[in-house]
């Protein structure tokens, strides 16, 4: 904080009547579902998050050891280890079944189509009896989600289960991406030669109409729409062409990069940024757009004084 006058204050509540009162309004157990619109306020986020969405990955196994020293950062522990999911060439667990132990049995998740081609992928979740059949931990499940694992937790078990349930999944989950790893890079933006190729296409498409319309424009044959003005129909129409080579090269980039890369790890658990991000890191960032209109003349008939005078092009309007 910065001290130009910040005070903190300090409450010491003195009968026993205002100590049961701010205890049971206080606590921060309690207030994990907030009564104003019946929904977790706390979830899992950033690290975690992500996280718990790589440990739930099919191709994620841990060995004995792995899995002994995992045990320790599982609440109220019994003392078992769990059967592993391979027994042959050697003993294999899952980390869905890392992720299971701290979802109490009493959770039972159904979510999405149950179709093949959805298992395949993990799109879908299904939790059984607190153990997690398929599917990918992703924000709407640990996060702060109606219906999600917390609510569930706290509305069937009560506030402290709510709790256990956060800490539990953040110290598995954080042991486990200490020795695993996660970082980004800046190839994690870059797309294969092909996908390069093919936006620099969907762009020179665009540009060629875009140039198209202002030669219209120019020779006063460009009609105008009704109820808008020439100027504000040349507008609209280099403003869509723009838009559609943005959505394109976004589309297209999203296509080619795979879900182990970490941006789209990042985008796809919901612990930050979206494929808007990634497309504008990979492809392009697109048309800057100020008031809904394109970046307008403000310095002598230009946006910036090293483009000629009345030039409508895009790369001289943002």
């Amino acid at each position: 904080a910065d001290f130009d006058g910040d005070e903190m204050n300090l409450h010491v509540p003195q009968s026993e009547e205002t100590r049961a009162e701010v205890r049971e309004l206080c606590l921060v157990p309690l207030n994990i579902v907030s009564p104003q619109k019946n929904s977790p306020l706390m979830g899992i986020v950033q690290d975690s998050l992500a996280g718990a969405y790589k440990l739930c990955r099919r191709d994620v196994f841990l060995t004995k050891e792995e899995v002994m020293n995992l045990m320790l950062w599982v609440p109220g522990w019994d003392g078992v280890i769990p059967q592993p999911a391979i027994f042959k060439p050697r003993p294999r667990w899952t980390g869905k079944q890392m992720m299971s132990l701290v979802i109490p049995p009493e959770v039972n998740i159904n979510a999405g189509s149950d179709s093949y081609a959805s298992l395949l992928k993990d799109d879908s979740v299904l939790i059984q009896g607190g153990e997690l059949m398929y599917g990918l931990m992703k924000k709407k499940f640990v996060g702060a989600q109606s219906g999600g694992i917390i609510h569930i937790c706290y509305n069937e078990l009560g506030p402290r289960a709510a709790m256990a349930f956060l800490n539990g999944v953040q110290q598995v989950v954080t042991y486990w991406l200490l020795h695993n790893g996660h970082s980004i890079g800046i190839g994690d933006t870059i797309p294969d030669k092909a996908t390069i190729e093919k936006i620099q296409m969907d762009i020179n498409r665009e540009k060629k109409l875009v140039d198209e319309i202002t030669e219209k424009a120019t020779n006063n044959t460009l009609e105008a729409e009704p109820g808008m003005s020439v100027r504000a129909t040349f507008e609209h129409h280099v403003g869509v062409a723009l838009n559609r080579a943005r959505d394109r090269a976004g589309t297209t980039t999203q296509n080619s990069l795979k879900d182990s890369n970490n941006a789209v790890t990042m985008a796809s658990s919901g612990s930050k940024g979206s494929s808007i991000n990634i497309s504008q890191m990979s492809a392009l960032v697109g048309q800057q757009m100020v008031e809904g209109k394109r970046i307008p003349f403000g310095f002598n008939y230009r946006t910036l004084p090293h483009f000629t005078k009345d030039d409508y092009s895009p790369e001289a309007r943002g």
